[in-house]
């Protein structure tokens, strides 16, 4: 078995999601809005909402929809982690899900278990902890 991450949105799912595809390398599939349920299965809100969507990375699959404002809670208790290859990739994704951040926690610097780590929420509220282990890395 494997985890899936289930990510919930105030009205900008497709937006969000699209941006981690481009970032992160990903495929967007399986787009379902309101406007695509019968009237009788529609969540209240409009149209274009996003009742359920995914994005594939490479094993891993991270799904998502919107909710209605008056159903939206900011995500808490979780971060969403990437290890990142390389360096240039960390600071490549850093830079482009950092952009407009909600909040940083961390800027990236380095720790004792990662040559660059860093923790924020980004402009769709979504919380990250990205690393690049590098020569840090411990093998298992």
């Amino acid at each position: 078995m494997e985890p899936t991450i289930y990510l919930f949105f105030k009205g900008n799912c497709l937006e969000a999601m699209t941006h981690y595809a481009d970032v992160l390398g990903g495929e967007v599939s399986g787009v379902f809005r309101n406007k695509d349920a019968d009237p009788d299965s529609r969540m209240p809100g409009g149209d274009d909402l996003v009742m359920n969507m995914a994005v594939k990375l490479g094993n891993t699959t991270i799904m998502a929809s919107d909710n209605s404002d008056d159903m939206y809670d900011r995500p808490q208790g979780f971060y969403v982690t990437i290890e990142t290859p390389s360096r240039a990739d960390f600071d490549r994704v850093y830079a482009a899900l950092s952009e407009g951040a909600e909040s940083i926690a961390m800027s990236p610097d380095e720790a004792f278990w990662a040559e660059r780590f860093a923790m924020f929420r980004d402009r769709y509220n979504t919380p990250w902890m990205l690393s690049f282990t590098g020569s840090k890395r411990v093998e298992q």
